[in-house]
């Protein structure tokens, strides 16, 4: 009975659980408690954070949802357009609660009394079009509204994933909002939250999801599903905690603080958290093992959990939308409210480093939650999957381990460490990180073959529905692979790149924007990766031009990328002269020669990873010659060389013919 009654009244759970804890937190910490200037009235005062709330459950089921449907569900069994359905109608919800958000909004923000005179349309049009946080929330209802309607109108699953991509960037505008931190944490206060939304979002949307296509899952197959859920909701489970902590930190500074209202509701979230993702290690493991024996009533168990869970993620969303309206301890300062502020803490919101020294660079971190947990999970999936390859009795070289490790460690120095402190000062510091993303990490990333380690690790599906295994092999023989892979593509993105981000605003917008840094990362990584792939790789590649055009194509686009070096180093127009050129730096360097040593950096520092692209592409190419004699010399020894006596024969024949 109880069974029943919990498979029933499973989604609700989570919306009443969240309800209750909402306005409890609401009460305790003051975030609905009149104001003493400006008061915008009960029903804004209650209704921001309640439309908040079924903003994040309505983004999670969307994102959940679309998540599940890639990497677990069967396309051609109901329980696949089932579970589009939830991500559709949570879109919708998403849409109208994003709506209701940023009017609620705009009525506190400005304090405005609901009248239906011109005026208080053109207020509303001016909020939501010209004032930063109005936009947010209009990109965010749009966005949402386009992820309804391509829940429904797509099928294909490979467009899902691109739909959940749509999804995930759209909660990127409402993350920027709210408490970030102040001035000098912003950046790491606004990757803390994205990522903390993103993951709870597939945690809670996935389980949600789970629990209304419980019916379309066939007998047996449940267990698999949810086994496969697990998983995902381990990682986020890590990524929630890291960035959950990281947000802490910035926003209660100290322990002391953790005893004032918004501390506490910290710790009961925090709490809440951590009692989910131990009821998940612990009963997922027992329960999906009694679901998956042969006759077990798999109904019993699975909605026990659900309910148990649902009940946990409702206690954590409904004191996180609380917390948005609660007065954090420590101050978030803005630089207008800085007094005599420097110059570069009006650039960046940060004062400047310490000056340049090697000690400095050693010893100074600027920590990027986003790139400390891509290296973690990068180290950690690689030696599992070479733990498993050596456990299965499979051979994999140590020195693909070591250099896999080792660039995953430059990459979080060059994200975290003192590169990463002086770079949106110092121009040189900015091409130092450059050439390290581009040229020395992926010379030690790709001769670990990472692609080729997880296909002979990963366990294939059998079931119709897409794991790790089955998108890697999609994206390997897919026509965009195809074209980038290509080592003249590959040349040309990584050579005229330079001069397209250099020379137009995409520099700008990389400099002084978070999400521009970020981008600019992932950019160098990839287009360097594309690269070194095309002239060294061992993973699956659909192009592999002979060595001797190799080396070619490497010593053109070095030459091509030492006349970029050069050109810095004799140019004497600064680039970007209202950023560099502004920080108040009084160390005695000018930006225009900090610009010029940047220039020495790309021309020398680039050279290095050059040198050795050339020794392995010749090595690699001793090695073929020899493993082509080697198999000639099999051949003639098995057909008595055959093909040499074919061809003396041959030219015996012409000569007897003159």
């Amino acid at each position: 009975m109880v069974p029943r009654i919990t498979r029933v009244a499973s989604p609700a759970i989570l919306l009443f659980v969240a309800l209750l804890a909402l306005f409890a937190a609401l009460a305790y910490g003051g975030g609905a408690d009149p104001l003493l200037i400006a008061d915008a009235g009960p029903v804004t005062r209650y209704g921001l954070p309640i439309a908040k709330l079924f903003v994040n459950v309505g983004a999670a089921g969307a994102v959940g949802a679309l998540v599940l449907s890639c990497f677990a569900l069967d396309s051609a069994k109901p329980e696949f357009p089932r579970a589009l359905d939830v991500a559709a109608a949570s879109a919708a919800v998403w849409t109208v609660a994003a709506g209701f958000t940023g009017f609620f909004t705009f009525l506190s923000v400005l304090n405005q009394t609901i009248t239906f005179d011109d005026r208080f349309g053109d207020a509303l049009a001016y909020f939501l079009t010209q004032t930063e946080l109005g936009q947010a929330w209009l990109a965010t209802t749009l966005v949402a509204a386009g992820v309804t309607v391509l829940c429904f109108a797509v099928r294909n699953v490979t467009m899902l994933a691109f739909v959940a991509v749509f999804a995930a960037v759209g909660l990127l505008p409402m993350t920027l909002q709210g408490h970030r931190g102040g001035t000098a944490d912003h950046d790491s206060a606004s990757s803390a939250l994205f990522l903390h939304v993103l993951f709870a979002g597939v945690w809670l949307g996935g389980l949600l999801t789970l629990a209304i296509i419980r019916s379309t899952l066939e007998a047996g197959r449940i267990g698999m599903v949810f086994r496969r859920y697990s998983s995902l909701a381990l990682v986020c489970f890590v990524v929630v905690a890291a960035s959950g902590y990281l947000s802490a930190e910035i926003r209660v500074g100290t322990f002391e603080n953790l005893l004032t209202p918004y501390g506490i509701l910290v710790l009961v979230k925090t709490a809440s958290l951590l009692a989910l993702g131990l009821f998940g290690a612990a009963h997922r493991q027992f329960v999906i093992g009694r679901m998956q024996r042969p006759g077990a009533r798999e109904s019993r168990w699975f909605w026990w959990v659900v309910a148990a869970e649902l009940g946990f993620m409702g206690i954590a969303s409904g004191v996180a939308a609380a917390l948005a309206r609660t007065p954090t301890p420590q101050p978030e300062v803005a630089v207008s409210e800085l007094q005599n502020p420097t110059p570069a803490e009006l650039l960046t919101g940060r004062p400047l480093p310490p000056p340049v020294s090697f000690e400095n660079y050693a010893t100074l971190w600027n920590f990027d939650i986003i790139w400390i947990l891509v290296c973690a999970f990068a180290i950690f999936f690689y030696v599992a999957g070479v733990i498993r390859l050596r456990k299965r009795g499979d051979s994999w070289p140590w020195y693909r381990t070591a250099l896999w490790i080792a660039g995953m460690l430059v990459l979080f120095y060059v994200t975290n460490g003192g590169v990463n402190v002086y770079e949106r000062y110092l121009f040189s510091a900015h091409m130092l990180a450059h050439m390290t993303l581009g040229m020395m990490i992926p010379v030690l990333l790709v001769p670990g073959a990472p692609i080729t380690l997880a296909l002979r690790t990963i366990a294939k599906r059998t079931d119709g529905s897409r794991g790790p295994r089955e998108w890697l092999m999609i994206a390997v023989h897919s026509r965009v692979f195809t074209v980038l892979a290509n080592p003249l593509v590959a040349a040309g993105l990584f050579a005229v790149s330079l001069w397209v981000f250099y020379y137009t605003p995409l520099f700008s917008w990389a400099t002084t924007n978070h999400i521009g840094h970020e981008w600019m990362i992932v950019h160098f990584l990839l287009t360097g990766y594309l690269f070194v792939q095309s002239l060294i790789g061992i993973d699956p590649s659909p192009a592999r031009p002979a060595y001797p055009i190799r080396l070619i194509i490497l010593l053109a686009t070095m030459a091509f990328h030492a006349f970029f070096g050069l050109a810095l180093m004799s140019g004497t127009g600064l680039l970007l002269s209202d950023w560099y050129g502004a920080m108040g730096w009084d160390t005695g360097v000018t930006a225009i020669a900090d610009q010029q040593a940047g220039g020495g950096i790309a021309w020398s520092v680039g050279e290095i990873p050059t040198v050795a692209l050339a020794i392995l592409v010749a090595i690699m190419w001793s090695r073929s010659d020899a493993r082509e004699s080697k198999r000639y010399d099999r051949k003639a020894d098995r057909d008595g060389d055959a093909e040499l006596e074919e061809y003396n024969a041959m030219l015996a024949k012409r000569a007897k013919q003159r």
